[in-house]
């Protein structure tokens, strides 16, 4: 009783950690410090056109939605769903004196990732994360991040306020369901900083040469880190887009000063057409590995 109770608290542990990298950064997605949902929900300079849609440069465009489908694979159990997960772009024109073509536009991303299958029954509760960050396009850094994780019956609600000129993340978080006052902190950073939903998209702007290595600079919960990222192989895939060619990338978010504190390794594939879009992620953890698939992706009409 002892072991299957450490087992399941550490299995709980790990999805807390892992989620919105790929998500594909994300997690609360392993929940707590990436988490499924952060390490995907877990990605560098951009332009918008006047219209509001990103440039061909920028391989994303507004209105774009992907939706991932998450599976716990180790033993018997095997294609076990346990989480799915939503990215949405937007752009919103920021006002200066009054409504112009000129004035500047900013990115809205949107993330989700939710419990499904039978997560609940094997984890013993359910976990939901909404993540929404403003981003300023030009160069691509975070503004703005708010989050929203529900587990069970515990909720937090969080905000970061990114001040540029400072370079200081200011971080607030609270329960809504206590009269408790707010914890805080405020931490220096460097440039370009991303958070776990920004980090996704930034990783689809680099230019993925196999055998390259390159640092991003992530704040996530009042902390900053920096991890490394290497690209590992280019590969030819069978997806939902149909058979695609994917570089690998495996960022090192593992270790004792890695944004999660435990062994493990994610590995990321990007599609090297003009999209760049994550079809595919693998988190690979003690109790053993989830893989993430792109199920759909739809633009306006």
């Amino acid at each position: 009783m002892g072991a299957t109770c450490v087992e399941s608290s550490y299995f709980n542990q790990v999805l807390r950690t892992g989620g919105l990298i790929l998500k594909f950064s994300s997690t609360r997605v392993l929940l707590t410090r990436l988490g499924v949902a952060s390490l995907f929900l877990t990605l560098a300079g951009f332009t918008i056109v006047a219209q509001g849609v990103l440039r061909p440069t920028v391989p994303f465009s507004d209105g774009e939605e992907l939706v991932y489908q998450a599976e716990f694979n180790k033993g018997l159990l095997h294609g076990v769903d346990v989480a799915e997960f939503r990215f949405k772009v937007a752009t919103e024109r920021v006002p200066t004196r009054g409504l112009s073509p000129d004035d500047p536009l900013m990115v809205h991303l949107v993330g989700d990732v939710s419990s499904k299958g039978l997560f609940p029954r094997i984890a013993g509760f359910r976990f939901h994360e909404h993540v929404e960050s403003t981003v300023d396009p030009g160069p691509f850094t975070v503004l703005r991040t708010s989050k929203l994780e529900e587990q069970g019956k515990r909720v937090r609600a969080s905000e970061a306020v990114f001040d540029h000129q400072a370079r200081k993340v200011t971080w607030t978080e609270r329960d809504p369901n206590q009269m408790q006052p707010p914890r805080t902190s405020a931490v220096e950073f460097s440039e370009p900083i991303q958070d776990v939903l920004t980090v996704i998209y930034f990783l689809r702007t680099q230019k993925l040469e196999v055998g390259k290595t390159f640092d991003v600079p992530l704040s996530d919960s009042g902390r900053v880190f920096r991890f490394s990222v290497l690209v590992v192989e280019r590969k030819q895939l069978n997806t939902v887009l149909g058979r695609v060619s994917a570089v690998r990338i495996d960022p090192a978010l593992f270790g004792e000063n890695g944004v999660v504190r435990s062994r493990g390794s994610l590995s990321i594939w990007i599609t090297e057409d003009s999209r760049r879009l994550p079809v595919k992620a693998q988190l690979k953890v003690d109790i053993g590995t989830f893989d993430i698939k792109l199920k759909r992706v739809s633009y306006p009409e």
